[in-house]
């Protein structure tokens, strides 16, 4: 990649504010309701606004909600509250995709940018904090917030090359019986360098077999480029649970109230 590919003049940009994207776009089909998935209410609050509030405590300074169904609920929740900005999906075109749609506020930014999704109400701050420490320190183009769990069933497993560096992630379902008996796991938090994580989603096709733009090849794209990615298993097991189905809903709002919310 050259200079020229991931630098801008730095008179126009942010200094060294952490920005975080945030995916809310989605239905939730399967949790049978007329709300967005993100506004369920877990321990008396929307998941969203779990999340939300977590980056603050991190120390996030601006936090960008990708919307998409009954968006006008998800703005409504958030009306007033000036460090967040909405961006819209207008269509489902993969995680990739949400994080295109920002672009123009990615444009004007100098600085550390996470990336999560809004279904996940159990992300902790001192995670999100050792993420974002370790992408400064290290210098990294991507760090990927892993977690080793004894059940990876059905998550997308860190593959590491014989001296321990990363190498990629490849999805349960594309996974060789050696890959399958890896137990790190990607669990969808990241943070980039925002000039590398822009370059990175100019890249994505949609050569799958869900014809969608997935994030998770922008680190592969990164490190194919000879840049430097890594993957850090600083996630806490509860953040290993995420909301897709009412099971699961009920599962996280007892570990929750477990965790003192």
């Amino acid at each position: 990649m050259s200079d020229t590919a991931v630098k801008q003049n730095s008179s126009t940009l942010v200094p060294q504010e952490t920005l975080a994207i945030v995916l809310a776009a989605g239905q939730g089909t399967r949790m049978n309701s007329e709300l967005p998935k993100v506004l369920l209410p877990v321990c008396g609050k929307p998941m969203v606004r779990h999340v939300v509030e977590t980056l603050r405590q991190a120390g996030v300074t601006k936090i960008v909600i990708v919307v998409g169904f009954r968006e006008d609920l998800v703005r409504q929740e958030f009306d007033g509250e000036e460090d967040i900005v909405f961006v819209t999906q207008h269509k489902q075109l993969g995680t990739g995709h949400a994080v295109q749609v920002c672009l123009g506020q990615l444009a004007s930014h100098d600085g550390p940018v996470l990336v999560v999704t809004g279904d996940s109400p159990l992300i902790q701050a001192d995670s999100v904090r050792s993420l974002l420490h370790l992408q400064r320190q290290e210098e990294l183009a991507c760090v990927l917030g892993s977690l080793v769990c004894d059940d990876p069933t059905g998550l997308g497993r860190i593959v590491r090359n014989p001296e321990g560096s990363f190498c990629g992630i490849v999805e349960h379902d594309d996974a060789s019986e050696a890959q399958r008996s890896i137990h790190e796991v990607n669990m969808s938090t990241y943070v980039f360098d925002s000039h590398h994580l822009q370059w990175s989603l100019s890249k994505l096709k949609t050569e799958n077999t869900q014809n969608e733009y997935y994030l998770t090849d922008c680190p592969a794209i990164l490190l194919d480029h000879g840049e430097s990615v890594d993957a850090k298993p600083v996630l806490q097991p509860c953040e290993a649970l995420s909301v897709n189905t009412q099971e699961q809903l009920l599962l996280v709002e007892e570990e929750m109230r477990k965790l003192g919310y």
